[in-house]
């Protein structure tokens, strides 16, 4: 497999990066800094902040918002088509199929059994189908965040520093990006104490990187890894489902070390050419 890069991705460049960061943070935080500061005026005029309010799908889109802006400043529509292109990368190793599809999983259920909870999620009342129904519902939540983090960041990054520190940039950046929310009332970030949060942010960063590279940049397959980690089947684990994932870590950098450390296989290609989007 190999990808034929275009005039339009040699001009998106490291500015192109700062400016997804400036208008990925300016989005959110002005959004979420709004309801921390004025809670009482931004209530009264917009109601309450939760996760099924609309400022709050704004916030959480903002990587994507701003991916798609940048793509078009730099590109234009053909760009645009390019860079969607990269849904349709479907293939990827099976040993990371089963790392998405059953060791997230029971890395929620480790960790909540550690702590004394349940297996799964309890459901409501209402039985399985509102879980269902919320299940479907965060697709259109934290998975649109991966056209900024893995559509954009993560290859212009892969082309200066190593996978590793490409994950660990990206990580403290998408942990730091989520702080507000840890202030604002009505959502679930308030329930939850910011450090193992944040260094879940790295550590899922840096798992997430070679099933990248390994599916040529698949916004597909790091959309799927990123519902695995917001559905509502798996139970509250936290902070123990942030420790059993740094040992975890731990074993896939040291079993992918040979390219984790170095450029050797790294996507770089924010807009693949023809031969990208074949394979």
């Amino acid at each position: 497999m190999s990808y034929s890069t275009t005039a339009q991705d040699k001009k998106l460049g490291a500015g192109g990066l700062a400016v997804f960061f400036v208008i990925t943070f300016a989005i959110s935080w002005g959004v979420i800094g709004s309801y921390i500061l004025c809670p009482d005026g931004m209530a009264a005029r917009f109601g309450e902040i939760n996760g099924s309010h609309p400022f709050f799908f704004l916030a959480t889109w903002a990587p994507a918002i701003a991916a798609f802006a940048v793509v078009l400043l730099w590109g234009g529509l053909s760009a645009l088509r390019g860079f969607l292109s990269r849904l349709a990368f479907w293939r990827c190793p099976a040993p990371w199929w089963a790392f998405i599809l059953i060791v997230i999983p029971l890395v929620f259920m480790a960790g909540s059994l550690i702590k004394g909870g349940p297996l799964l999620a309890p459901l409501p009342p209402d039985g399985i189908g509102p879980v269902v129904a919320l299940m479907f519902m965060m697709l259109l939540l934290g998975p649109i965040e991966e056209f900024g983090w893995r559509g954009v960041a993560q290859p212009i990054l892969q082309r200066h520093v190593a996978s590793f520190w490409a994950g660990v940039i990206i990580g403290t950046v998408w942990g730091i990006w989520h702080l507000p929310a840890f202030y604002l009332a009505g959502v679930v970030f308030a329930e939850w104490n910011f450090l193992p949060f944040f260094i879940g942010n790295i550590v899922l960063a840096i798992l997430v990187t070679p099933i990248f590279n390994a599916t040529r940049g698949s916004l597909l397959i790091s959309m799927l890894f990123h519902w695995q980690l917001i559905n509502p089947f798996w139970p509250d684990a936290q902070p123990w489902d942030t420790w059993i994932l740094v040992l975890v870590a731990a074993i896939v950098v040291w079993w992918n070390r040979d390219m984790m450390f170095t450029r050797e296989g790294a996507v770089t290609e924010v807009i693949p050419g023809h031969a990208g989007a074949r394979s």
